[in-house]
């Protein structure tokens, strides 16, 4: 089992994007994917539809909070700020 995690990429000393993982079964891979309207927020989905994971295409627009309903959309719990402070920072 693949725990939640969050990954952070910078370029040029600044977030470029960051992705959280969610929690699945090890070795599912991406099969669907699924962007928001504005394209700030892309969940990709296993072959089963189950989450395994959330693009943040642009983290310095993101709140914590939209980011956290669309966990609970997803029927997962939501992130800590103490967890989502590296996004916020960078």
């Amino acid at each position: 089992m693949t725990e939640r995690s969050l990954q952070i990429t910078y370029r040029k000393g600044r977030a470029f994007a960051a992705y959280l993982h969610l929690s699945h079964q090890t070795g599912a891979r991406s099969a669907k994917t699924n962007a928001s309207p504005d394209g700030l927020l892309v969940v990709d989905y296993d072959a089963s539809g189950h989450p395994v994971g959330i693009e943040i295409t642009a983290p310095g627009s993101v709140s914590l909070e939209r980011l956290n309903q669309l966990l609970l959309e997803l029927g997962e719990a939501p992130l800590a700020e103490r967890d989502y402070g590296p996004v916020l920072a960078a």
